[in-house]
């Protein structure tokens, strides 16, 4: 059963301050930890094991293995969607990932297969597709990263998103961790976040 938006209500800054109003999540698929730690330009050596409250005190990312993804936290971070990063980091393989940064109100929201954008959500441009006459239709310009696939995967979630009962616009306000949680598998929550060990590093020329 997929959830809804106010199922993630649990992710506020009073529970986890210092990394609600400023956090991405990015989720890459069928990769070690020291995989994708090396495709980050970090060696492996050079990290650290670290709880939450460390990763969120020292400001960089975080990396944990779940299931056949590992995941990737940051506090008051954004390599999960910087495209020089994640293009070659999703190479023969998902990446999905969200951020938002409370002082701007910004949003951002990327499903990238192989190095092609299947679905974005960008700041002050809204989401690259939505459903029109029962349709799925592509309302972001031409790129040439964009797959030409539709993403019927998230039909469902856009249905959700557009509809009145869930009209919700912002990502971070649920519709992004339903997303992640539809291409992923993986259900976000609090004792995911709180109970994780981190795998945390710095890429080089990101402070």
């Amino acid at each position: 059963m997929i959830a809804t938006p106010d199922d993630y209500s649990w992710f506020s800054p009073e529970r986890f301050p210092g990394l609600a109003d400023a956090y991405c999540f990015t989720y890459v698929r069928g990769l070690t930890l020291e995989e994708v730690v090396i495709r980050l330009g970090v060696r492996v050596e050079d990290c650290s094991r670290v709880t939450l409250d460390g990763l969120i005190r020292w400001q960089t990312f975080g990396a944990v293995a779940v299931g056949d993804w590992v995941l990737l936290v940051e506090a008051n971070g954004g390599l999960g969607v910087t495209e020089e990063i994640i293009m070659p980091l999703s190479a023969g393989t998902r990446l999905v990932s969200h951020f938002y940064l409370d002082v701007d109100d910004m949003d951002y929201f990327y499903w990238i297969d192989d190095g092609k954008i299947r679905f974005e959500f960008a700041h002050d441009e809204g989401y690259s597709h939505r459903i029109e006459d029962g349709r799925i239709q592509f309302m972001a310009r031409p790129h040439e990263s964009y797959s030409e696939e539709m993403p019927d995967e998230l039909a469902e979630i856009l249905e959700r998103i557009d509809s009145p009962v869930y009209s919700i616009a912002a990502p971070h306000k649920g519709p992004a961790f339903l997303m992640a949680e539809c291409l992923t598998g993986i259900t976000m929550t609090p004792q995911l976040l709180e109970k994780s060990t981190y795998l945390c590093g710095v890429v080089p020329g990101s402070r």
